[in-house]
Order: C-alpha cells, then sequence, then structure tokens
C-alpha cells in the first residue's frame, strides 16, 4: 500500500508559477515511478509528467514541455511538480499517483492516487 498525500495547489496569474509536491508513505519500495495527472471539468484525466524514483527518467506530456518540471528527492519520497509559464488551460486538479512497473503515461498503470489538489490559472 502506498498514500500519496498532495500539497495545496492555487490560484495564479498567467505566466506565473507554482509548485506542487507529493509526499509517498507506506509500501513505497514497491513504487518505480511518480507521475502527475491533471483532470479539468468535463474532460478526462490527462498525463501530465512522470519520474523514476531510481535514475530520475523523465517522460513530459507535448502540452508542457519547456513549462513543467517534474522532480523527486527520494529521501523525502517526495515527488514535485515546478510548473512555469502557466496558461489558463492549466487549470485543473492535479493528481500525482504511483506506478509499480514503469514509466508510464497513461491511467491504467498507476496503483495509488494522491486526492488532488486545485491548480486555478487565471488570464
Amino acid at each position: 500500500q502506498v498514500q500519496l498525500v498532495e500539497s495545496e495547489g492555487g490560484l495564479v496569474q498567467a505566466g506565473g508559477s507554482l509548485r506542487l509536491s507529493c509526499a509517498a508513505s507506506g509500501r513505497t519500495f514497491s513504487s518505480y515511478a511518480m507521475g502527475w495527472f491533471r483532470q479539468a471539468p468535463g474532460k478526462e484525466r490527462e498525463f501530465v509528467a512522470a519520474i523514476t524514483w531510481r535514475r530520475g527518467n523523465t517522460a513530459y506530456a507535448d502540452s508542457v514541455k519547456g513549462r513543467f518540471t517534474i522532480s523527486r528527492d527520494n529521501a523525502k519520497n517526495t515527488v514535485y511538480l515546478q510548473m512555469s509559464s502557466l496558461k489558463p488551460e492549466d487549470t485543473a486538479v492535479y493528481y500525482c499517483a504511483a506506478s509499480l512497473h514503469s514509466l508510464a503515461t497513461t491511467l491504467y498503470d498507476y496503483a495509488y492516487w494522491g486526492q488532488g489538489t486545485q491548480v486555478t490559472v487565471s488570464s
């Protein structure tokens, strides 16, 4: 069992920055990678970024490449999502998730999920 607790999101102006964190606890050794997903009202949950614990390999959605950076602090069992140059289109509930087997980009590959945190970008 892996428990994931996300930091508070927030309201930010377009062009601004925001950093999210996700702290993992429990059976963290079983987690191969961590990912961030987001879901806007009326839309399906979509992949944002992911990172492996061991080597720090990363994957990003095309929509956030160059603007978002995922990182991890293994000692703290925490993953971060640094969001810069934010756009109104980034407004969504952001979820962190744990994958047991791969650096995955699909919902199905993630076994554990955080509670979600609201990020709102105003124009």
